[in-house]
């Protein structure tokens, strides 16, 4: 199937999302659309997909016109996607998940036939080496198990193209790897892929072709030879800094310390075990891992979301390990949480009121039980410059920025006070270039000015390029505290649970 679109334009009141766009996709191909997050490249796939209508141009398959009323018209036509944010139901298996909408059904009756969805879940599996499970529940499945379902529910409806919207931004780096063998064994076996997403490194390995996109319109196109550097300039349209630069650290007093801190679950299991750690104001510390050795109750722990089993946490001096999440951010606690959607923002109130969650007690914002929404908005406005957020008006609903101005209204929140400490957990997961630019940046200036820094990433290049030290994680333990310039087979293989000295033994080897 050739696709095309054609002077495609979509416009939002006098917000234009897309300016005439022009793009075709071959088949069997990788096409990838670039572009920061609020470019315009999910409001064109919504188009693609029959969620929008278009208010100019039209959509071509095989160079027919087609018209698509909504959804099913497009996965009718062979389009299939997956969203950024699944479109799962937890409680279902993975067999009721793929039927669901196109339930197969006995001849007798119409009752739904689930041997039969659980074949196809199993036949599509087996051709592309998904390993899953027809019986398992969603809830039960890592991220990148359930983005797998979410591809074989596409393909299962013979999908010949399929969109995926940003596919690698809630995924660890291994299961990236994963999914970058899974779109080039689909485009070998003929289906056309176009890939939304603002990660260079990925577009580079992968796609066939490049279509960049600025501000709603086509600055370009490009090859997956061009440099990082190159596809960042045509994205942002300005040279982008692609690593951190920043002074040496000048450290302070201890801004936090943990001593012999412990949890154990609900269950029994130990995700966090004795762990010791010193921060420093004025120094960024790296928390290295693979994804689910313990950063994330780590982190859970410092903010009061979990109680330690044993041990003790001390903030500037204080012990605070039995005090509140909200004593300890009025303490000088600041969190960027590891996932935006569920723990960083509020989605039903608007831009200005996410950035007072944290504030509108205090007297700048509030009078009593009454908030002062005209404060709370010209501080929106004033944080909106100072941070970069791109938006229309502070006053609409947050869930109508993109990914990335939604991370910068939790950045803009946290370092607009006076803090203590800062725990980044993935801070520019789903980011563009050049928000992760600015992002790094204030975070370096964060901690300039005197803040401690825990940074925890799965991203091992922001660790390398931001910390001042680095501490690896492994099944809940510290395995060590390395300097920043640590070579990556070192910290490769301390992640793995080699002991730091054994791992720096090899490497000098």
């Amino acid at each position: 199937m050739k696709l095309e679109l054609v002077g495609i334009t979509k416009k939002f009141g006098s917000l234009v999302a897309n300016d005439h766009i022009d793009i075709e996709v071959e088949p069997g191909q990788i096409h990838a659309l670039l572009g920061e997050n609020g470019a315009g490249k999910s409001t064109l796939m919504n188009v693609l997909y029959g969620l929008y209508e278009p208010d100019e141009g039209e959509i071509r398959i095989d160079g027919k016109p087609v018209t698509f009323n909504g959804p099913g018209d497009a996965v009718a036509a062979g389009i299939g996607m997956v969203h950024q944010h699944f479109m799962l139901v937890p409680v279902f298996t993975v067999a009721e998940s793929v039927a669901l909408g196109y339930e197969p059904t006995h001849p007798v009756a119409g009752i739904i036939n689930i041997s039969k969805a659980r074949e196809t879940v199993e036949k599509v599996s087996k051709r592309f080496g998904f390993d899953l499970n027809p019986d398992a529940k969603v809830e039960d499945l890592t991220v990148g198990a359930q983005q797998r379902v979410e591809i074989v529910k596409a393909l299962s409806r013979k999908a010949e193209v399929l969109i995926l919207d940003e596919p690698t931004a809630v995924l660890t780096p291994a299961e990236t790897d994963e999914l970058m063998t899974i779109m080039k064994e689909l485009a070998a076996a003929g289906t056309s892929i176009v890939f939304i997403t603002h990660k260079l490194r990925e577009v580079r390995a992968v796609a066939d072709k490049i279509t960049v996109i600025r501000r709603g319109k086509v600055v370009g196109e490009a090859s997956p030879e061009s440099s990082e550097g190159e596809l960042a300039n045509m994205m942002v349209g300005r040279s982008v800094l692609l690593k951190v630069e920043k002074d040496p650290p000048k450290p302070g007093p201890t801004a936090l310390s943990l001593k012999n801190v412990s949890y154990i679950d609900d269950d029994g299991v130990l995700l966090v075990d004795k762990v010791d750690l010193d921060v420093q104001a004025g120094e960024i510390l790296g928390i290295a891992g693979v994804q689910g050795n313990g950063q994330t109750e780590l982190s859970e722990l410092l903010l009061g979301l979990l109680t330690p089993t044993e041990g003790e946490i001390e903030l500037a001096g204080e012990t605070i390990t039995k005090h509140s999440v909200r004593k300890r951010v009025d303490e000088g606690l600041g969190f960027i949480p590891e996932d935006r959607i569920e723990d960083g923002m509020v989605g039903t109130f608007s831009v200005a009121e996410n950035l007072v969650l944290n504030q509108y007690r205090t007297k700048e914002f509030s009078r009593g039980p009454s908030i002062l929404p005209k404060k709370i908005h010209e501080n929106a406005e004033k944080l909106r410059d100072e941070f970069d957020i791109r938006l229309s008006d502070v006053d609409y609903p947050i869930t109508t920025l993109s990914g990335g101005n939604q991370q910068k209204v939790i950045v803009a929140r946290e370092m607009s006070r006076k803090l203590s400490l800062l725990v980044a957990s993935q801070p520019t997961r789903g980011v563009d270039v050049g928000s992760i630019e600015f992002i790094h940046n204030r975070i370096v200036k964060e901690r300039d000015s005197g803040t401690g820094v825990i940074l925890v990433s799965s991203e091992l290049d922001e660790i390398q390029s931001l910390s001042d030290r680095i501490a690896v994680m492994y099944r809940g333990r510290i395995v060590g505290i390395v300097p920043a310039h640590t070579p990556n087979s070192v910290l490769g293989l301390m992640m793995a649970g080699v002991p730091m000295e054994e791992a720096m033994e090899q490497e000098a080897s």
